[in-house]
């Protein structure tokens, strides 16, 4: 009995070794499971991790504590402040505190916090930018086509501001 181990992959009974594998798949699978309860397929990045040349598909929420240079479309994006995105992103709810550089199309509502920065091309429906927040590059307001007109029009007075942050 004690001489094999389930680590190494030695059986040490048939129903020993298919007891120990359900606990580590169930223990894994429980806290997705809660996670699709409240707000879905949830990646974190965590610090220090770098992830690169991906696409990410099927993300319902995506936190970036370390650095991510991918494509993804998804809903709600966190760039924590020891984060970084650079890539090509299309989400429904933005919350920046670290950096995003790429083409960044965010539909509903993009947060700047005063440790973020966005750079590069920006679409967003709703912007908030906290005192301290950078953005910089190609900015329009409407995510969805044909709203660039209204955006020619209700935000005349902030572009000169954004064009000379560019």
């Amino acid at each position: 009995m004690g001489s094999g181990t389930n680590l190494s992959g030695t059986p040490v009974g048939s129903n020993s070794t298919s007891a120990s594998v359900p606990p580590l798949v169930s223990a894994a699978a429980t806290p997705a499971a809660s996670g699709v309860k409240e707000a879905g397929a949830k990646l974190t990045v965590g610090p220090n991790i770098k992830l690169k040349g991906v696409e990410i598909t099927d993300c319902d929420t995506l936190v970036v504590e370390g650095l991510v240079e991918a494509t993804m479309d998804s809903r709600v994006m966190q760039i924590a402040e020891t984060g970084a995105f650079k890539g090509s992103a299309g989400i429904d709810i933005a919350e920046i505190r670290g950096v995003f550089d790429g083409n960044l199309t965010v539909r509903e509502k993009l947060v700047i916090h005063a440790t973020g920065k966005v750079s590069g091309k920006i679409r967003y429906g709703k912007l908030v930018i906290e005192e301290g927040g950078q953005v910089s590059g190609e900015i329009s307001v409407g995510a969805g086509s044909g709203d660039s007109k209204a955006s020619s029009s209700s935000d005349s007075a902030s572009k000169p501001a954004l064009q000379a942050a560019a």
